[in-house]
């Protein structure tokens, strides 16, 4: 009998305090504090914070969320537009061990209430504008939960307050040298986003401690990221927290300059006032700063390197913003990739390329990032990759440490979303010979309109309540403003009369106004002898040149 195998570098080397450390985003603040505290943090009308109070401040809301109760694995809701309370909640409520949920300001009060109740948050950190809101969906709860109120001077309407405490007296409460401690394991969750999914109800997607390390590093050696880099924030920090970006910012000792809301002329006089030197957002924010006047944007004289994702950019606004100084970067990822987690790498050879094409290449969605396993596009049924021919379709499948834990209490979505050993995306795409990939159609009818993500069935159920409508289906419309939206076919019960405006106003008041489509068209829906609906010719018919006509019937 042979001797067992021994593997020398196994004996007596074991993982040790000395030597192994979970992974986790928290340290980055903790480390940045103590080397840049006086480095300027934070950017907020009036208000300029260096990191040492920033972590001063974090450290604060993680005691006074343990002394009010909040235990480690609870779950604390956030919701609030690019304001410095929800930054500091990324590293504020994963300190006391909670889970951070940041939620979409722009839901109704039936979708906040399920995420809160699906949640069990213990507690909510509410801004003001959404108070109303918030107010509304608390309203449907059946239990009490803790209720933080964050006023702020930006927001310029009544400030009506509906919690227990404001924001500031509630870290008065906390201890600013609170002695947090990174998890034993860094599989713990950190926090957890909700996406629309295919059905009416989001999903609860958990990210982990090592994920959000990872992805936040991430960012940094796939954008080229220097130290103190001046980060604006348009990307709201409730998309996939913010593409880990507050974590980032941390790790750079970066300046995040942050805005209430997405507007053209104050993105533009930002960046100038401030030496924005990135940002990110969806390509309705490129197409913005390109149609501010000539004469505002002549006042930003630096390099911006800006990084977009969602509907391609047209040749028409990369060239705009290659124009002013702008470096443009396009990327892939979803919710359940804690954001990016494919670039379209540029390649130098490109550089002479007409502008056309180069638009063309930088509208692929690229390659792994660099801390991404692996992706590929294969069969969903048998996994086998497809050709690299840049024609053959097949669904994007993603490995690695930027890929979700999994839905919250949802195993069997998690199973299926797993299966095979690969993550499935559900996009649909073709692979090009140089090994990039590019999106050709969603197999989960989600619409991203201006970044957000709409899903198509929700729509069509609140469509068929409506007692006029006998058939409807509803599909993605190219938008050069929106890059997307919904585009509604209805089929009418036998007599009815509908307008296009009533459909669409009847939409508003049944859901999330963003989500109502924005084109309406009365016909017969095709569909097969067998009764399946053919929703690739509606795409066809909605993005047709000229398509857009909507004749009551």
């Amino acid at each position: 009998m042979s001797e067992p195998v021994v593997d020398i570098y196994e004996q007596d080397l074991e993982r040790r305090a000395a030597n192994h450390e979970p992974l986790s985003p928290l340290t980055f603040i903790e480390r940045t504090a103590a080397i840049y505290p006086h480095k300027l943090a934070m950017v907020h009308g009036e208000i300029r914070r260096d990191w040492a109070e920033t972590y001063r401040r974090c450290r604060r809301l993680a005691s006074a969320l343990e002394r009010r109760g909040i235990k480690p694995g609870d779950t604390v809701s956030i919701i609030a537009p690019n304001i410095p309370a929800h930054f500091e909640a990324h590293f504020g409520v994963p300190m006391a061990g909670a889970v951070l949920n940041s939620i979409n300001t722009r839901l109704d009060a039936p979708a906040i209430a399920f995420i809160l109740e699906h949640a069990e948050a213990k507690a909510v950190l509410v801004d003001c504008e959404c108070a109303e809101v918030v107010g509304r969906a608390l309203a449907r709860l059946e239990r009490e939960i803790l209720v933080v109120d964050i006023a702020d001077a930006s927001f310029e309407g009544a400030q009506a307050p509906i919690g227990e405490l404001d924001y500031e007296s509630f870290l008065a409460e906390g201890d600013p040298t609170y002695s947090w401690r990174v998890p034993d394991d860094e599989w713990r969750a950190i926090t957890l986003n909700y996406t629309s999914g295919t059905t009416g109800n989001p999903k609860g997607v958990v990210y982990h401690h090592r994920g959000a390390y990872l992805g936040a590093i991430n960012n940094v050696l796939s954008w080229g990221l220097p130290n103190h880099a001046v980060y604006l924030w348009t990307l709201p920090m409730f998309h996939c927290n913010g593409w880990c970006f507050p974590w980032t910012m941390a790790a750079m000792a970066g300046v995040n300059v942050c805005l209430r809301h997405v507007r053209a002329r104050p993105i533009v006089e930002t960046i100038a006032r401030e030496g924005v030197t990135h940002l990110c957002g969806a390509p309705i924010v490129l197409k913005m700063i390109n149609e501010v006047p000539a004469e505002a944007k002549a006042e930003i004289t630096q390099s911006v390197r800006v990084m977009t994702a969602g509907a391609p950019p047209p040749s028409s606004v990369i060239a705009g913003m290659e124009a002013m100084g702008f470096e443009v970067t396009h990327v892939y990822g979803l919710t359940e990739t804690y954001g990016p987690c494919v670039a379209c790498a540029w390649n130098d050879a490109w550089d002479g390329l007409a502008l056309e094409e180069r638009a063309r290449l930088k509208s692929r969605q690229g390659v792994r990032m660099p801390m991404q396993a692996a992706i590929m596009v294969a069969d969903p049924a048998t996994l086998q990759p497809i050709r690299q021919d840049g024609e053959t379709l097949g669904e994007i499948m993603i490995r690695g440490n930027l890929v979700m834990k999994g839905y919250l209490k949802n195993p069997e979505t998690t199973r299926r979303a797993f299966d095979q050993g690969w993550f499935h995306s559900g996009d649909l795409a073709v692979w090009h010979p140089d090994g990039y990939v590019e999106i050709k159609d969603r197999s989960k009818d989600i619409i991203i309109s201006g970044g957000e993500n709409i899903s198509s069935i929700e729509v069509e159920e609140t469509l068929s309540a409506h007692p006029l409508i006998q058939d409807v289906a509803v599909v993605a419309k190219r938008d050069e403003k929106w890059g997307e939206v919904p585009c509604a076919f209805i089929t009418l019960m036998p007599g009815a009369e509908l307008t296009e405006q009533a459909v669409i106003d009847y939409c508003r008041a049944h859901m999330a106004h963003f989500k109502a489509p924005k084109q309406v068209v009365f016909t017969t829906l095709p569909r097969t002898s067998t009764g399946k609906l053919q929703k690739y010719i509606l795409r066809q018919w909605a993005n047709e040149e000229g398509a857009g006509a909507s004749t009551p019937v």
